[in-house]
């Protein structure tokens, strides 16, 4: 099976678009192939906690009444007039069968304006994003560095030969300066290349992926080694190695280059020609066998990767003419091998000639004791952009790879290596922040685990303390936009009113109920800040669970409720 079917046969999507996923189990999307497969499952100041008691009452309330006075409507008569706009929506027929969960807030002083089920836990999706991000941002800081270095066992004579090795010590960068702009600042595109082949619409960045590891090989010539008569290795033992959740990426690991995938863009010919193909990064590791014809305007595409052999990947198919540039993904078996096969061609370019091949795997095995590792002198070392623009990049693109690893990164910075050790600092975060713990169930940092679920209380507590911060513009700021930017720029359209005044992360996640031959929303989130047409100032978390997809078209409209919530919320109050 191909890595594109493969991971199309995961049964859900925690990919945060709100409109633009494609099906997951695939019933005849042109841009995806079907699959019969069974389906799976796909250090600042403390966190201010949150001014409200377990009810949701504030415990202050003097600018929710002034708030309210200067729009000439008490709160009461506010969240009436709320009410009005929400029940008819969320009590709709369509929804006989599903779960709504709503709980709307003052900012300021957590006062509810409006709430349906909320203290039920419903599956967020990836609206977990602002628990695991809140979490590491509480926990590192938002000017935390990432820093990678190389290390050189072994003595470098005067003609810059290194008898013995180097030794690239993974650090849990997710991005190992890969998406890194002429400024420094980590760059994104709405639909992340991460989603290619859920959606139609993945986008690759500019930035070269390869410029961290040749900015390190560049240290390492300039430290006076000219040539490695050892081996070159890398150090993936920082955390334990874990599957992800979601779609994309399903390794999460602390090494991690162009997010271990390959590029592949299709672009078609004249009809009845060839396809052209490039991919990225480049490298010697790998060849690929490309045969792709052009077929009819209109055609279905039907592109495939696979992997026959280790080292050998094949793309089949056939795409129509006259359609944009198509975008797929490959995964990488082993991180790691990845990581020191394309170390050692960098080094080559840098002009340090390497006796190891990157034909060959990584061998652990040699590595020294990790104690020993740091006491050896440094050839290079790559430092990150601030925290800041990493959580920006999860939250905007909902990168789940990059939030999976999350919790890891927290582990190893306390000197722990797993998991459950992560989600233990995590829990100790928010509990600080004055959420109440018991309310959440957390399995991984993305939100596409089956034991993710949340209360909308929950959430709008996690969201005031988070207001209350010094740093809040840095984590109100990586937020989605909506109808402007990251999973929320198609949301609405350019003309509604409400564009631009919300800034909140989104969730999707759909099972395949293949009983019925359709796919299931077990959610559809949305969570966030709003500002109203009083100039009112909102918490919101908005989740609908178990949604029925009979037609094509039903998630996307799904998708435009929640936007359409917004509206009401932006004009009620």
């Amino acid at each position: 099976m191909t890595r594109v079917s493969s991971a199309l046969a995961r049964a859900l999507v925690c990919a945060g678009l709100l409109l633009a996923l494609a099906p997951l189990v695939n019933f005849g999307s042109a841009d995806e192939r079907s699959t019969s497969a069974a389906p799976r499952p796909a250090g600042e100041a403390a966190l201010p906690a949150a001014a409200t008691s377990a009810s949701g009452t504030s415990t202050g309330g003097s600018s929710s009444a002034a708030t309210s006075a200067a729009s000439g409507a008490s709160a009461s008569e506010l969240s009436a007039a709320l009410a009005a706009q929400l029940d008819p929506i969320v009590e709709a027929t369509e929804f006989k069968h599903s779960h709504w969960g709503v709980l709307v807030v003052d900012q300021e002083t957590c006062r509810t304006l409006y709430e349906r089920n909320a203290d039920k836990l419903f599956a967020p999706a990836s609206v977990t994003k602002l628990f695991s991000t809140a979490a590491a941002l509480d926990e590192l800081g938002a000017d935390f560095q990432f820093e990678t270095p190389i290390y050189r066992r072994g003595e470098v004579d005067e003609a810059g030969t290194l008898d013995g090795d180097l030794v690239l010590a993974a650090s849990g960068d997710p991005n190992l300066g890969g998406r890194i702009d002429a400024g420094g600042r980590i760059t994104y595109r709405d639909v992340d290349h991460t989603y290619a082949g859920y959606t139609a619409n993945a986008e690759l960045t500019a930035a070269d992926p390869l410029a961290g590891l040749d900015a390190l090989a560049k240290q390492v010539y300039e430290s006076g080694i000219r040539e490695v008569m050892g081996d070159v290795l890398v150090d993936d033992r920082l955390f334990a190695a874990t599957a992800g959740s979601g779609s994309g990426p399903s390794k999460v690991s602390p090494i991690v280059v162009n997010d271990n995938v390959l590029d592949f863009t299709i672009t078609p010919g004249e009809l009845g020609k060839a396809a052209t193909i490039d991919w990225r990064p480049r490298t010697s590791v790998y060849m690929v066998d490309a045969q792709v014809t052009t077929g009819p305007a209109g055609s279905k595409t039907t592109v495939s990767i696979d992997e026959p052999l280790s080292g050998t990947i094949t793309v089949r198919g056939s795409i129509p003419a006259e359609r944009k540039p198509l975008l797929l993904i490959h995964e990488v078996e082993q991180p790691a091998s990845f990581a020191r096969s394309l170390l050692i061609e960098a080094l080559r370019r840098a002009g340090v000639r390497v006796e190891a091949s990157p034909l060959t795997l990584n061998e652990t095995e040699k590595l020294p004791r990790r104690e020993a590792l740091a006491m050896l002198k440094k050839a290079a070392v790559l430092k990150s952009p601030p925290l800041a623009d990493e959580l920006k990049l999860i939250l905007k693109v909902s990168h789940n790879q990059h939030a999976n690893m999350l919790p890891l990164i927290l582990a190893a910075q306390a000197g722990k290596r797993t998991l459950v050790e992560g989600l233990r600092i995590e829990r100790a975060a928010l509990a600080r922040a004055g959420v109440n713990v018991e309310t959440v169930s957390f399995g991984d940092g993305a939100g596409g685990e089956r034991s993710d679920y949340v209360t909308p209380r929950a959430t709008t507590e996690l969201l005031c303390a988070m207001a209350r911060r010094d740093d809040f513009s840095v984590y109100h700021d990586a937020l989605p936009v909506l109808g402007v930017d990251g999973t929320l720029a198609a949301a609405v359209s350019a003309e509604s009113p409400v564009r631009g005044k919300v800034r909140a992360k989104t969730g999707t996640l759909v099972w395949g109920d293949l009983l019925n031959e359709r796919p299931l929303l077990q959610s559809k989130a949305l969570a966030g800040y709003a500002e109203t047409t009083s100039g009112r100032k909102v918490v919101f978390a908005v989740f609908v669970n178990l949604v029925p997809l009979n037609e094509p078209g039903d998630r996307e409209r799904i998708g435009r409720i929640l936007g359409t919530i917004c509206e009401k919320i932006y004009g009620a109050l």
